[in-house]
């Protein structure tokens, strides 16, 4: 196993297409040196699972899922939680030596992919109007504070609810969430998109990422 050694780059924007211009030469750099198996994401902060999510989509984009991911931060994320993966020193052990899986690989009509949460909201992160549904139940129609987003590190291949102060949060499993209506803003890892569009989905992708996790997960 050869492996490079990633890190985010300094940015002032964190938009979706900023991080994809900053990311694409980091993971082109790295592969091409055709040695490279597996890529060691290290980062910290709020912004690592959206760093995380960038290096995964680039490598879906070059058709390279076949490239083994390490993930590396000093605390946990929403990301470490979903995987179970360790954080600080024990991962950066685990990204030395240990064995990658492969897991569904989620992604959205805009190609980006889902590592940690995402959210579906109204205009500056405010109420959501429209509709939305978890394969073939019906989340909400009409308005709501937001629909939550989460990858599955097994099949369906993720899950979705709609967060309610009274009856509670559940989450359902499902294949894919496809929320519509006026304005929908997506919200990946903390990112809230500058843009609205008329319908966003999150599905799984063809082809599974490979990811080092340890070997009880």
């Amino acid at each position: 196993m050869t492996a490079a050694v990633l890190t985010p780059p300094d940015l002032a924007d964190w938009s979706l297409l900023s991080l994809r211009a900053a990311v694409k030469p980091v993971v082109d750099d790295a592969l091409a040196d055709t040695g490279i198996d597996r890529l060691i994401v290290q980062a910290e902060g709020p912004r690592a699972d959206a760093f995380l999510g960038a290096v995964v989509a680039r490598l879906m984009t070059l058709e390279r899922l076949d490239v083994e991911v390490a993930y590396v931060t000093d605390g946990p994320t929403v990301a470490t939680g979903v995987y179970r993966l360790p954080t600080g020193p024990a991962a950066a052990e685990l990204a030395r030596t240990g064995l990658a899986r492969e897991f569904p690989l989620i992604r959205d009509d805009a190609a980006s992919v889902l590592v940690g949460r995402a959210r579906h909201v109204g205009a500056d992160g405010g109420p959501l109007s429209g509709e939305c549904y978890l394969d073939d139940l019906r989340l909400f129609d009409g308005e709501v504070a937001a629909v939550e987003i989460e990858p599955l590190p097994h099949l369906p291949g993720l899950r979705g609810r709609v967060p309610r102060r009274v009856i509670g949060r559940r989450w359902t499993s499902g294949r894919a969430v496809q929320t519509g209506g006026p304005a929908v803003f997506v919200e990946r890892e903390g990112v809230l998109t500058p843009r609205a569009a008329p319908r966003s989905t999150f599905y799984p992708h063809h082809v599974p990422w490979r990811l080092v996790v340890p070997t009880t997960s």
